[in-house]
């Protein structure tokens, strides 16, 4: 691959996850300060799950049979823009899930087309796509950090329970969108075919479930991102009613640790093989909410950093590993099938009641009795550490580690 086009297959990776880090992370903080209730918060952000269930419909119906891949992720994001600045106008919790649905049909099918643009491109993906993808998080972090950081010292006050990010995420996706628009030609790689749903959900991938290990690993992917939803959707809240000041800032130190473990993942991989590794990502979920159940801001606060850094660990050991494995395990015609399968199962069903279940849960336990504290956030971060173990415990008892893979052969 020529330098000048990862270069600029690299700027796109950075763009495409600073558009979603700039409001993402603190949504529920500005929701809570506007007054929407914790049901509706986990609602709302079950809209990126539904965008995630609908995101291989709309690529593989545009990008992969009908126009290039590069045109369509330009015009969602343009699309995005325009919707992102919306829905900071809008202070109704029923107008801001649908429209905030109606953003992420746009933006979650880009995260595919970012990966479509970059593997046309490259010569060795498996090589290449690591060096241009991990752009990415490195995006994450930066746009983290001027939003916990950088508009705090320039104005004075923290943005992050204002609507601030949601405008700053719609002038990013504007410029991400422009940008799309010069990346090289990625033509669509199944023109004149008729589009099949079947296969865009990757529903082919329901033959392997006959394998007992395959089952039981897809349905376990499924559970244990149920207890995960949670810190996505009421992380940031959490640290900001504990009294962490700059807390998206913080939080970053977790795709930092991201980073790290990213390059460490092929040691450890062959060493402990794909079951220990899975298990590794879902016990560190248990100790991540273990953490902030007995962490505060005071004395306790090594503790809340402590489970903010182990993000590396809960997500690369879980997410990267079920990618490897899905990968060594279905046929190759029929890898981006089954990964896009996955991806609906984890991402979309799994995280979609996840969302729910954690806007439920904090409802549950909210209290107005302290202005600063309107949560009890040990009886919250309790539920998901017994859903996660639970899981775990299950999973380890009933998944049988590939003998090829445990031997760390790909």
């Amino acid at each position: 691959m020529h330098p000048a086009i990862r270069l600029r297959l690299s700027v796109m990776m950075f763009l495409q996850f600073c558009v979603w880090g700039s409001w993402y992370v603190t949504l529920s903080t500005y929701l809570s300060a506007i007054h929407f209730s914790d049901v509706s918060i986990g609602g709302i952000y079950s809209t990126v799950n539904w965008g995630a269930i609908l995101a291989p419909v709309i690529a593989g119906m545009l990008a992969d049979r009908f126009f290039p891949a590069q045109i369509v992720m330009g015009v969602l994001h343009l699309l995005g823009a325009a919707i992102l600045w919306w829905i900071s106008t809008i202070t109704d919790s029923t107008t801001f899930f649908w429209t905030l649905l109606l953003y992420s049909i746009c933006f979650m099918p880009t995260l595919g087309l970012a990966n479509a643009v970059s593997f046309h491109q490259m010569s060795d993906p498996g090589r290449q796509f690591p060096g241009v993808r991990v752009l990415g998080s490195i995006g994450w972090i930066v746009v983290g950090l001027i939003v916990g950081y950088g508009a705090p010292a320039v104005l004075g006050h923290s943005i992050e329970n204002t609507n601030l990010p949601l405008r700053f995420g719609a002038i990013l996706s504007l410029a991400m969108g422009l940008y799309c628009l010069t990346l090289p030609h990625t033509p669509p790689g199944n023109a004149g075919k008729r589009p099949s749903l079947f296969q865009a959900l990757g529903l082919e991938t329901l033959a392997y479930m006959k394998d007992r290990s395959f089952a039981i690993f897809t349905l376990g992917s499924l559970l244990i991102c149920i207890p995960l939803s949670f810190y996505y959707s009421f992380a940031n809240q959490f640290l900001n009613e504990s009294g962490m000041q700059n807390a998206a800032g913080k939080m970053t130190f977790g795709q930092m640790s991201e980073v790290v473990f990213l390059f460490l993942i092929p040691f450890f991989f062959v060493r402990l093989g794909v079951k220990k590794m899975l298990l590794v990502g879902m016990f560190a979920w248990v100790a991540r909410y273990v953490l902030f159940a007995l962490g505060n801001n005071g004395s306790l606060v090594a503790l809340l950093y402590a489970g903010i850094i182990l993000h590396g660990v809960c997500f690369d050991f879980f997410f990267v590993t079920g990618q490897i494995y899905v990968d060594n395990t279905v046929q190759r015609t029929q890898r981006a099938s089954a990964q896009g399968f996955i991806h609906v199962v984890t991402y979309g069903v799994g995280q979609l009641i996840g969302t729910w279940a954690a806007g439920f849960v904090v409802d549950h336990y909210a209290y107005a009795q302290d202005a600063a504290t309107r949560h009890q956030w040990e009886a919250i971060w309790t539920v998901p550490a017994v859903m996660a173990i639970v899981v775990a415990v299950l999973f380890m008892l009933f998944f049988k580690d590939p003998p090829r893979m445990a031997a760390g052969v790909s």
